[in-house]
């Protein structure tokens, strides 16, 4: 499917989709995990993978979140501790060499690892020398793949041409710098003030180093933004052109991020100036030749990302669209999310509790779910839908040994609406997305969400534009 060629969508489409949505980096979602998944569940998963030999010869994706960071900003709804005390991070990597060893004791060292993504909080809070640790670690552990993907989330804050020194030396080879929006006005509403001269100058350092892939985000519908400001903002993110720009709607939800309780609601654009800011970006991004990949996510033509979605090679985890093919993950540090064969688990969100299961010999697992038959169909169904924008019925019978009408038959009934907009086209070979329905890929993967029963479980999620 080429969506690539679409032309950017009309605010009346976007708005008559303007509804919350999960973002299907897993099916089921991670609000469906369940406390009685058990570190015993997942030592099974990891055994089970163990005797596969498929599994063992399939490479690891590793996630470690490191959650600390120097100063609050405000939209933030990721796991952090705010602390400007860096001896925090000693313990923190002692703890993760806890974490990793008991890994290696179920699964064995040398377990190839083809993606690698540190995340935050802020990775680079991390000195030189913890992060030389933190990777040393890994290549004791794990055997990294070469022509691999390691990337690292960078605060440009944080960070110099010294430092970009010290991650290539250390074999990461793509950047992810949080920018969010240039505009002064805006970064002070929301507690984090970076030049754009700093990010430019970053960015340009990157290059120099031959880092393979510049990532960019940025979040529209934040405090003191508007359609004509932001315009300011994608026009300065044109002229940096960043391999990737992931670009993310903001999510008001004060009452369960408390750093939003600081943002003044009185100050958040309203929904027709959201909507705006969206269809003005699209069309910025794709004018200035950018191929939307899906999901937010836009890339240069010769981009690995974009060359994947061509290709029909676009795969989807805890951590977006990847060019990897799909293998197990495992989540590392605090709050972390992992998927080992057809579970989920995921790690204590505090630090103490993190602490103190590694302090038991435990693994510090909370929650998670092993996936019933029907969860591994529909998440194959979802999967194929957000990644290659096609269900061949062919596939997923042969897959999981169904009549995929029968089986959907309330779900192919719904689609009918989505084919009369425009989003999807039906024959006796399967579901293709069209050009314009890629914008609304979430909508046609909601259908065949057999947990979003009612409304009112969908405000736990983002609008799904």
């Amino acid at each position: 499917m080429n969506a690539a060629a679409a032309e950017p969508v009309s605010e009346e489409l976007l708005r008559r989709f303007d509804v919350s949505g999960p973002r299907y980096t897993s099916y089921p979602t991670a609000d469906r995990f369940v406390e009685a998944f058990s570190a015993d569940d997942y030592i099974q998963a990891l055994s089970l993978r163990r005797a596969g030999a498929a599994g063992m010869s399939l490479p690891l994706s590793l996630y470690v979140h490191i959650p600390f960071c120097e100063s609050l900003c405000y939209y933030c709804a990721c796991n952090k501790i705010i602390t400007k005390h860096h001896d925090r991070a000693t313990p923190y990597l002692r703890y993760l060499s806890r974490e990793v060893d008991l890994h290696t004791e179920h699964i064995g060292v040398g377990q190839t690892v083809s993606q690698l993504h540190l995340g935050g909080g802020t990775p680079t809070f991390l000195n030189d020398d913890e992060l030389r640790e933190l990777m040393a670690m890994f290549k004791r552990s794990f055997t990294l793949a070469p022509g691999g993907e390691y990337s690292i989330e960078v605060d440009p804050r944080t960070v110099d041409a010294k430092r970009l020194d010290t991650l290539k030396e250390l074999g990461f080879n793509r950047l992810s710098f949080g920018v969010q929006d240039f505009d002064p006005a805006v970064q002070k509403a929301v507690h984090r003030v970076q030049p754009a001269e700093q990010v430019f100058a970053l960015v340009a350092a990157a290059r120099e180093r031959g880092f393979d892939s510049v990532n960019v985000d940025l979040i529209y519908g934040l405090p003191l933004q508007s359609p004509e400001s932001f315009d300011r903002t994608l026009a300065q993110v044109t002229e940096l052109r960043p391999d990737r720009i992931a670009l993310y709607a903001y999510a008001h939800l004060p009452e369960r991020f408390k750093p939003q309780r600081r943002i003044a609601t009185v100050e958040l654009p309203g929904g027709a100036a959201k909507v705006s800011m969206l269809a003005r970006s699209m069309a910025a991004f794709m004018q200035a030749g950018y191929v939307y990949v899906g999901m937010d996510h836009f890339a240069l033509p010769n981009d690995a990302l974009a060359v994947a979605k061509r290709q029909g090679r676009l795969h989807r985890n805890f951590q977006g669209y990847s060019t990897q093919p799909d293998c197990d993950l495992i989540g590392l540090g605090v709050s972390s999310i992992g998927r080992i064969g057809a579970t989920y688990s995921q790690n204590a969100k505090t630090l103490e509790e993190y602490y103190d299961y590694l302090d038991h010999g435990s693994f510090p697992v909370v929650r998670g779910l092993a996936l019933s038959r029907d969860d591994l169909v529909r998440r194959a169904v979802i999967m194929a839908l957000m990644c290659q924008g096609q269900v061949l019925f062919e596939s997923i019978e042969l897959g999981h040994l169904i009549t995929f009408k029968s089986y959907f038959a309330s779900e192919m009934e719904a689609l009918q609406g989505l084919a009369e907009q425009g989003l999807v086209t039906l024959d006796d070979s399967g579901i293709q997305v069209t050009p314009t329905g890629w914008f609304f890929v979430r909508a046609v993967a909601m259908v065949f969400d057999r947990y979003l029963q009612t409304d009112r479980t969908r405000a736990r999620f983002s609008k799904i534009i």
